[in-house]
């Protein structure tokens, strides 16, 4: 196992802000919202509630990641600093930047930023790393980035967003240098999400619909552009009430049954290429 925390940020705080779970194989599984934890100095300055926060957080993504017998774990939440961003947008520092929330009570001072600049800077350095090392082991890849989104964020009392362009699971490839190159790593994925029964019924999965991807893939795509392959999977919350966090156990259980299956898929495709 090797963690987030770098002896040169030692000063900042001492609890992990990542942590990789590794196993021989070329499937992996990345939860880099899942985490809810600030560093101690960040609390204070708050201006929005622990519900809020929770609110666009990627719950359970961090259970799902599990599917995979190699998973990158984000300890930390998204609101100390966003992995999935540029790195100058990787810190939320205006409401355009967080939803129209106001973060923080007074502007985050400059030593603070860099703080978080730090742990940024240090996760992508050690995600090269261990990528390299992978791509060593067995010359190819693929990384199943799993997000969560909202779709009532008009509020808890308003009919949610539309599905025709809200899939319950999204399939961001728009980071892909070569879409032909990865696609029937793509194409088996979506097809074994499309053909598994989910509580008596099908799910609704679709390719680049809600998003594309963000940082993370393009991070890993042009670093790796012939041997990394990130499929940015997005499932909306139909699986709890966004609003309250009151989650259905059941649906949650069954996202993970699918997620195991279809990585399993992966992995036979995978020694196909």
């Amino acid at each position: 196992m090797e963690t987030g925390f770098r002896e040169e940020n030692a000063s900042f705080d001492v609890r992990p802000r990542w942590h990789i779970d590794q196993a021989k194989g070329p499937i992996l599984a990345a939860a880099i919202h899942s985490g809810h934890d600030l560093r101690a100095e960040l609390v204070p300055l708050l201006a929005i509630s622990e519900a809020e926060r929770f609110r666009e957080e990627d719950p359970y993504a961090d259970y799902w990641a599990t599917a995979c017998p190699t998973r990158l774990l984000v300890d930390r939440s998204r609101f100390e600093v966003d992995l999935n961003r540029p790195r100058d947008l990787a810190v939320y520092q205006t409401p355009e930047q967080a939803w129209g929330l106001h973060v923080w009570r007074e502007p985050l001072g400059k030593r603070t930023v860099e703080r978080s600049l730090a742990e940024y800077d240090a996760f992508y350095d050690a995600l090269a790393r261990d990528l390299e090392q992978v791509e060593q082991q067995h010359g190819t890849f693929v990384i199943l980035d799993l997000h969560t989104y909202n779709h009532r964020r008009d509020g808890p009392d308003v009919s949610p967003a539309e599905n025709l362009t809200n899939p319950e699971i999204n399939v961001g490839t728009g980071t892909m240098k070569d879409r032909d190159l990865w696609a029937p790593l793509i194409d088996r994925f979506m097809s074994d999400i499309d053909s598994v029964p989910f509580l008596g019924r099908k799910l609704d999965v679709r390719e680049n619909v809600k998003f594309k991807g963000g940082w993370f893939p393009e991070f890993v795509h042009q670093r790796f552009p012939e041997t990394g392959c990130v499929l940015s999977v997005e499932v909306k919350k139909f699986f709890m009430n966004e609003w309250t966090g009151f989650a259905d156990r059941e649906a949650i259980s069954e996202l993970y049954r699918l997620f195991r299956y279809a990585s399993a898929g992966l992995l036979q495709e995978w020694t196909s290429l």
